[in-house]
């Protein structure tokens, strides 16, 4: 078991969940993100489908401006991670998008006006957003 800050209770330690709460604390500690901001597990609804995001982040008026999922280390990003974050962001039309196994992470801006995205070569800090 490991304490999630966010949930505000111990959750079981998978190793997607070790992903999460190291990210988690990345963000909030070395990229500023703060934590009031952030939310764990947060359920979506599609008709009668329940989805869950890893991790939201909140801007000040607190609609989500950002997506996060996470993979266990020994899963490879794929193009099937992608279209799974992109589901979410077709209900939330988030600025950004992260995805990570812990090893490898991939952030990408959305850019709505032009229909396209770009991969960023680093994870941007909050006061960048």
């Amino acid at each position: 078991m490991i304490f999630d800050m966010l949930r505000r209770k111990y959750v079981a330690l998978t190793p997607e969940e070790w992903v999460r709460q190291h990210f988690v604390h990345f963000l909030i500690g070395h990229k500023g993100y703060p934590k009031g901001l952030l939310a764990n597990e947060v359920e979506l609804r599609i008709g009668e489908k329940r989805l869950r995001c890893d991790t939201l982040l909140y801007n000040k008026e607190l609609q989500p401006c950002m997506i996060i999922e996470y993979k266990a280390p020994e899963i490879e990003i794929t193009q099937r991670v992608f279209d799974q974050i992109s589901v979410y962001n077709m209900l939330l039309h988030v600025d950004y998008l992260i995805v990570s196994n812990g090893v490898r992470h991939y952030c990408c801006r959305m850019d709505y006006a032009h229909h396209r995205y770009e991969f960023l070569t680093d994870i941007p800090e909050y006061t960048k957003l």
